[in-house]
């Protein structure tokens, strides 16, 4: 059965849905930028959260994952840039803790209900000493239109803030879902190293949103990569205060199938605003793997294009160098044929079954000096098919990381 979703981009980030306030503020821990957020939601939320799987975790994956088992609903999500606290042993957790206690006296809730996140230098303490107060503060300063500000104060090197948001129906109600990333470097697929916080106003519980925001960041998140290198703070959270007053969502329904359809949507439109925004980046590439037997084989033989920096080397140069796509695929570990393999870049075939070159060297130049790639493979071996985003490679990205610390 086919559903049709008819979606209504809209303004607001992670405070486009009904009753979500948010700010951001400068408390100390960057130099000179806005580092330090608040998501806030009067009625609590159900929520969910997918994590890195990276082995080595900051303390707020740790935390967090603890909340969320003890506590079926959020009120508060506190973020700060600068500083991952990850590798800070005890010390780092307990700052965790202090954080959760500073924020649920300033909002006035449980301790239950507020979730942490950090983003920035590994094995570097928090400064307390800046943070608590920067907390109390931004806790009388949260307003609807807090959305813009929250974006910039999650960013690390990132060029620009990331926020999306669309409006639905579900049956004879508005549906909200908004969000807000940040993303640029250290990021690969599996909960790619970025941070994601979305919003919405549906009515669903915990079980099934949890359901359905591992279903969406398979197809999103998951399915980005600038590096190929995994951090220790990735996160996603979710939440849903209810506030549009339809329905509860059910399990196998169509409203079910309508609301994932939409933070799909949602979420993979902030995943390749974090791929076009890679480190040193000046194009977005988009691979698409067609003709696979199944979509798992079409994503990994995606993912290693991906990651090939030898691939991304070429693009950014404009060099249509077919051959290190085609090498990518058969290191993937996918069990194919090559002579089967065909290869374009937009519309511009470049290698049909049997090694058949058709490549136009101009035409192929065009298209991969364009800011947006599309690099398309048939395996010619199925049906299944799989994209991934990723962005070019530049001396830049290596410039930015010879001094992150600094």
């Amino acid at each position: 059965m086919t559903i049709e979703l008819s979606l209504n981009e809209c303004s607001g980030g992670v405070t486009a849905a009904r009753g979500y306030l948010a700010g951001g503020l400068y408390c100390g821990i960057r130099k000179v930028k806005k580092d330090i957020a608040i998501i806030y939601t009067p009625t609590p939320a159900a929520a969910a959260g997918v994590f890195t799987i990276n082995k080595t975790q900051a303390a707020c994956v740790l935390v967090d994952k603890i909340q969320l088992r003890n506590s079926t609903t959020c009120s508060a999500v506190v973020v700060n840039s600068g500083n991952a606290n990850a590798c800070t042993g005890e010390r780092g957790l307990n700052d965790t803790w202090a954080i959760i206690e500073a924020a649920a006296t300033s909002l006035h809730i449980p301790k239950g209900q507020v979730l942490v996140s950090s983003t920035g230098v590994i094995g570097q303490y928090l400064p307390m000493d800046k943070i608590l107060p920067g907390i109390q503060q931004l806790s009388t300063q949260l307003t609807p239109a807090g959305n813009t500000d929250a974006s910039e104060a999650i960013m690390t090197t990132d060029t620009f803030s990331k926020e999306a948001a669309v409006k639905f129906t579900l049956g004879s109600a508005v549906v909200t879902i908004g969000g807000m990333a940040k993303g640029s470097g250290m990021i690969a697929p599996n909960m790619a190293t970025m941070l994601a916080f979305i919003t919405t106003d549906a009515v669903i519980d915990q079980s099934l949103l949890t359901k359905a925001l591992q279903h969406a960041n398979a197809k999103s998140f998951n399915r980005i990569t600038v590096d190929g290198d995994m951090s220790t703070n990735d996160m996603a959270l979710i939440l849903a205060n209810g506030e549009a007053k339809n329905s509860p969502i059910r399990d196998h329904t169509e409203e079910y199938q309508l609301f994932v359809s939409a933070l799909e949507y949602v979420m993979i439109k902030l995943a390749k605003m974090i791929a076009r925004d890679g480190e040193g980046a000046t194009k977005l590439v988009e691979i698409l793997v067609i003709g696979a037997k199944g979509e798992e084989e079409a994503a990994q033989a995606a993912r290693s294009i991906a990651n090939s920096n030898l691939v991304k080397t070429a693009i950014h140069g404009a060099d249509a160098n077919w051959g290190r796509i085609l090498a990518a695929v058969g290191y993937s570990g996918i069990d194919f044929n090559p002579d089967l393999v065909e290869v374009a870049f937009g519309d511009v075939m470049i290698l049909r079954k049997n090694y058949e070159i058709v490549l136009d060297e101009e035409k192929a130049k065009a298209v991969l000096s364009k800011d947006t790639v599309l690099v398309s493979v048939n395996l010619n071996q199925g049906t299944a098919s799989a994209r991934m985003w990723t962005c070019d490679l530049t001396k830049d990205y290596v410039h930015i990381n010879a001094s992150y610390r600094s």
